[in-house]
């Protein structure tokens, strides 16, 4: 059954990045406004702004400004969409708000359908430097990163290696000032052979393996895993079952989250919680009440007691 669920149009990025200009863009581009209700949410304003008295006698563009993140509820976005009668929605959102704040006000009839993070390239890696956890929060989901105003001059790498340590998924542009496009064709390669038969997984690679094996567990479906893990036991998991994981730091101590897979071993009750292990299994790609949903499964064949890595918190850098 199609997702009949009204789309959200998400476009992040700090102060001047550009947003402004490329929503204009899409209101404008037939394509895009081909007669369909759409509600615009501005939760910043800045140097530019959207042409609010031209749009508003638009029959089918309706534009709201959200001042203070905490107006992001459900009920306020739901009442938004219903006053406006519209059939999608696009977000101009604030870069020095959460976007969990939108998230969770986000109403069951609505979905993000697309999400682009936009950057000045001039002064990306100065709010990278001071505001890494905002920076975080807009790369992690984002589809695609525009880098405006970009020149040679800028090492692309840099920006590339900020961006894919957060998201290995996440595609990557390059905007000169006369308009020009580039896009990043940088290779990632994994630390490790991922079409080996047996894959052995370093301490220090940890973090970078996680994010893949989520990312795409199928690639690592019926692979021979061996890597050191943090033990997690709860009376609510299924009997001879047990989660493996590490400490994951994505950009600052506050973000550090146990991150961890499913795994299975007929002696799983000989392991208590905070054990480190060396583990290797096989990788089974299926359904595990540890994920509510289908997620890789180690089905482990031993797990030895080990020392705890030199460095416990796993990052992806």
């Amino acid at each position: 059954m199609a997702d009949q669920r009204i789309p959200v149009y998400l476009f992040t990025g700090f102060l001047e990045a550009g947003k402004t200009q490329f929503i204009r863009q899409t209101l404008n581009d037939p394509r895009f406004n081909t007669g369909e209700k759409t509600l615009v949410l501005l939760c910043e304003e800045g140097e530019e702004e959207l042409d609010a008295e031209a749009l508003a006698k638009s029959a089918n563009t309706v534009i709201k400004t959200v001042e203070d993140p905490e107006e992001l509820t459900e009920a306020n976005i739901g009442r938004f969409v219903s006053e406006s009668g519209a059939k999608r929605v696009i977000v101009e959102y604030n870069g020095m708000w959460q976007l969990k704040q939108l998230f969770d006000a986000l109403p069951e009839n609505m979905g993000i359908y697309q999400e682009m993070c936009f950057a000045d390239a001039q002064t990306f890696l100065s709010f990278n430097q001071n505001m890494r956890s905002l920076v975080v929060d807009k790369l992690q989901t984002a589809e695609l990163i525009v880098f405006n105003r970009y020149e040679d001059s800028i090492d692309m790498m840099t920006l590339h290696k900020i961006c894919r340590g957060v998201s290995r998924g996440i595609n990557i542009a390059y905007e000169y000032k006369d308009g020009r496009v580039k896009y990043d064709d940088i290779e990632d390669p994994l630390p490790f052979d991922v079409n080996a038969p047996s894959i052995v997984i370093e301490d220090k690679d940890y973090a970078l393996w996680f994010r893949d094996i989520m990312d795409d567990p199928k690639k690592y479906n019926g692979k021979e895993m061996t890597f050191k893990a943090l033990v997690a036991v709860d009376p609510q998991f299924p009997a001879g079952s047990f989660a493996a994981g590490r400490h994951v730091m994505t950009c600052c101590v506050e973000d550090i989250q146990y991150m961890a897979v499913a795994c299975e071993w007929e002696s799983a009750s000989t392991l208590h919680s905070r054990d480190w292990v060396t583990l290797k299994g096989k990788v089974s790609f299926e359904k595990s009440k540890l994920y509510r949903g289908k997620g890789p499964v180690i089905k482990v064949t031993s797990a030895e007691k080990a020392d705890p890595p030199s460095q416990e918190v796993a990052t992806f850098f």
